[in-house]
């Protein structure tokens, strides 16, 4: 297997990625992203993906399509997602708030957002009270901020911690926000200012901000480390959290035991040389006793437990990797074309797992008429479908969800990011999957996929 893999990759990928176009970064695979259950109806399942979405109403059984065009949004793919118990779906896209109140089926652009040219980047909510909401905006040499709603996301307030105010100009971009889940009262926000990297913590929902300079002396020199995003907030300490931070063009899963005063690297990817592998951090959970740790690269899953100094790396997925916990159970996507899951789920930390997903079992949407969905995914639906291992319709239509107009002053690529950021463009977090292509899958995929597919199939070792 592994020398298939290498050959297929090395070999067959080489000649197209010397003459694919950009969008074929990260092979442009049709792979799924995250995972988020409905709020108190864990048989409602949404899965985002480098192709738009897939919705589940019945645990699993079952997968509908829902395509980039219906979901209204452009090149920038949606990151965070979030449903109410009430059918609310929410996904913050790094360019707008964009919201669905039919499961999925209609989308819309929040009113607040955009008309003020603020871009969400991370959008919170305590599983206790869900009709708080928390929005942080990273809009590059713009004026950012953390919004709160109290009404399930109809409106949102700002709160005092605001960016380049008429009495501050601190250029400061907000990365994330985080809940501390036993303490709804304490927040956590990542930000970035020329200055260097922050740490903002609240311990009374916001009303009041400290902020807390990150120097990470050890990320130094050369050149400073960037790319600073709280990720998690433990389930029963408040006063632990982890992030990850970059550095030299690696990533590190950092962790503070001290309410983000202090942290410490424990994972390194690029560190464990497992199979040769040195790969970008994209997002990361833990556990409800925080004894196990999973960090996922865009190819790969790593786990560390309690008193490990080096991490694991599973077996499986391979090929592409999210996490995400609901209680006992650990959601992991994967790569359908290389082990036949695009979506599983673990009750052994990853040792083994339950299908969920296979990509070619998806079913085209099923939304009534009339919805966007229904209307503009439909037809897309057998080409769609006709694709080796499920892949995107490579004339799928742009729409506007939040990407500026090209040309405009608010044009899709954002404004230059901070001074301690690299030289490159700023753009929304990817924090899980391997796709930058919006949805849009090059015809130059399609045939690799066909390639591994069918070796795989006729290779008697796998």
């Amino acid at each position: 297997m592994k020398l298939l893999t290498s050959l297929c990759r090395g070999w067959v990928l080489l000649p197209l990625a010397l003459h694919a176009p950009s969008a074929l970064a990260h092979l442009g695979y049709p792979d799924t992203t995250s995972v988020t259950l409905r709020r108190g109806h864990p048989e409602d399942m949404f899965v985002g993906a480098t192709f738009g979405a897939v919705i589940s109403r019945d645990s699993g059984k079952s997968w509908n399509w829902l395509c980039p065009a219906g979901m209204g949004y452009g090149s920038w793919r949606p990151e965070t997602f979030l449903w109410q118990p009430e059918g609310t779906l929410l996904a913050a896209t790094g360019a707008d708030l964009i919201r669905s109140r039919d499961g999925g089926c209609t989308w819309e652009s929040h009113p607040f957002f955009k008309p003020r040219g603020l871009w969400p980047m991370s959008l919170a909510s305590p599983a206790s009270n869900p009709s708080r909401l928390w929005v942080s905006t990273g809009r590059a040499a713009a004026p950012n901020g953390v919004y709160r709603s109290d009404d399930g996301g109809e409106t949102f307030t700002p709160t005092p911690l605001q960016s380049n105010t008429p009495d501050k100009n601190d250029n400061a971009v907000y990365t994330s926000v985080k809940v501390a889940p036993s303490d709804t009262r304490r927040l956590y926000v990542s930000g970035s200012t020329p200055e260097g990297l922050r740490l903002y913590r609240s311990d009374d929902e916001g009303e009041t901000w400290d902020t807390i300079p990150q120097p990470f002396p050890e990320y130094s020199s050369p050149s400073r480390a960037y790319d600073f995003f709280v990720l998690r907030v433990s389930d029963n300490d408040p006063d632990r959290l982890w992030a990850r931070v970059s550095w030299q063009g690696w990533t590190y899963v950092l962790e503070s035991r001290d309410g983000g005063h202090t942290f410490r690297s424990i994972l390194h990817p690029a560190n464990q040389e497992h199979d040769g592998i040195d790969e970008y951090l994209m997002d990361m959970e833990v556990s409800a006793d925080a004894k196990t740790l999973w960090a996922a690269t865009p190819t790969r899953l790593f786990r560390l437990r309690e008193g490990d100094t080096v991490a694991t790396l599973l077996s499986l997925p391979d090929g592409n990797a999210c996490a995400e916990r609901q209680g006992d159970v650990l959601f992991v996507c994967g790569a359908t074309r290389v082990h036949d899951w695009a979506l599983a789920t673990t009750m052994d930390e990853g040792d083994t797992y339950t299908t969920l997903l296979n990509l070619p079992d998806l079913k085209p949407p099923a939304c009534p008429a009339g919805t966007p969905v229904q209307d503009l995914c439909t037809p897309l639906w057998p080409q769609f479908a006709s694709q080796p291992d499920i892949g995107a319709d490579p004339t799928l239509p742009g729409q506007d969800g939040g990407t500026p107009d090209p040309g405009s002053p608010d044009s899709g690529t954002p404004d230059a990011g901070p001074s301690e950021q690299p030289e490159t463009p700023t753009a929304p977090p990817k924090k899980s999957g391997c796709s930058s292509t919006g949805g849009l899958v090059p015809a130059a995929a399609f045939f690799v996929l066909t390639t591994l597919r069918r070796s795989r199939r006729h290779n008697p070792e796998n």
